[in-house]
């Protein structure tokens, strides 16, 4: 029966987030959601589940207010949600998810490096970014918000994805 919820959730994302036009509905409310959900195919190590579920949010003001008022005070694999909202990179300690806004981009070498062989997905929101090494990267194809999911940084970033999402994923 779980299963079978998950799957309909997918289904969901797939009729409603992705085939969205971006005027419709503000681009930031469709990345918060989909940030939202590809937690809930992602697994951290066992190690990282204490304290608060740190989703820090580098450049864009609309899409950590919007995943604060939906999603804080919710739980997210057991822990609290901690949204954290920062103009660079540096201000970022420590991340469950890093999203990364296309304003920003020029940081991705600095979060790179600062997250590397940490636990921390990295969400990002400009073309190329994914084959860079961004473990999923949001991308406009043909009018439809699509995103990459880099499989290497993935690893990397000792984490684990399921395949329902890698199914909807553009595999790099």
């Amino acid at each position: 029966m779980k299963r079978i919820s998950r799957v309909l959730i997918v289904i969901a994302l797939m009729v409603i987030g992705f085939n969205l036009k971006s005027g419709e509905r503000p681009m930031h409310e469709i990345h918060s959601m989909l940030m939202f959900n590809f937690i809930k195919y992602v697994e951290w190590p066992t190690e990282t589940k204490s304290g608060n579920f740190v989703i820090a949010v580098v450049g864009d003001e609309n899409v950590a207010s919007t995943i604060q008022n939906f999603y804080a005070k919710r739980t997210v694999k057991g822990q609290s949600v901690k949204v954290v909202n920062v103009d660079n990179v540096s201000a970022v300690n420590n991340a469950h998810v890093l999203y990364l806004s296309s304003n920003k981009s020029r940081e991705f070498e600095a979060a790179q490096e600062k997250f590397a062989g940490k636990s921390t997905l990295t969400i990002t929101d400009k073309n190329g970014l994914g084959k860079k090494g961004s473990c999923i990267n949001f991308q406009e194809i043909n009018g439809k918000l699509r995103f990459e999911i880099n499989q290497e940084s993935i690893k990397g970033s000792n984490l684990k994805i399921s395949n329902q999402l890698t199914s909807m994923g553009i595999l790099i």
